[in-house]
């Protein structure tokens, strides 16, 4: 995970609709980066209606969602039409993020030793720095989190 007062790496990346993103163009807003292992799964879709739920509260406060995960675009429209998800979701294919988010570790999943996404969720000002890091975190409870961090 990277440090809180660190600036947060640069990125470039697809949306649900193809269209390209980059940190850089989110300068001036506040910014919710949260990393999730894959789309229709039960804590991800807990986490991402969560922060639909309360999206309007976040834009109040002057921040976007951006939600970030291996999965393709295709994958990530089908998840935000079943779901109705108001924010961007962000297709990192070749994790690139991923990695420079320091998001791609070894998990162990009953016993068998795998790689994947640990959900992670980082907020960054509107200079481009990470203010608060948080790993691991609990689906369920993380859209709230956030927006009692705002």
């Amino acid at each position: 995970m990277l440090e809180v007062g660190t600036k947060a790496p640069e990125f470039e990346l697809p949306d649900q609709n193809g269209e390209m993103h980059s940190l850089s163009q989110y300068k001036g807003q506040k910014v919710i980066l949260y990393f999730y292992p894959k789309d229709m799964t039960g804590g991800c879709t807990k986490q991402a209606c969560g922060f639909a739920e309360l999206y309007p509260q976040f834009r109040e406060k002057g921040a976007v969602v951006l939600g970030v995960s291996k999965d393709s675009v295709a994958s990530h429209k089908k998840f935000e039409e079943k779901y109705g998800l108001p924010f961007t979701l962000l297709a990192d294919t070749e994790k690139d993020a991923i990695q420079k988010y320091d998001v791609w570790k070894e998990k162990n999943n009953y016993g068998k030793i795998t790689m994947g996404v640990v959900r992670t969720t980082y907020l960054i000002d509107e200079d481009g720095v990470i203010t608060k890091a948080f790993g691991k975190v609990k689906a369920a409870e993380n859209p709230e989190q956030m927006l009692k961090e705002l």
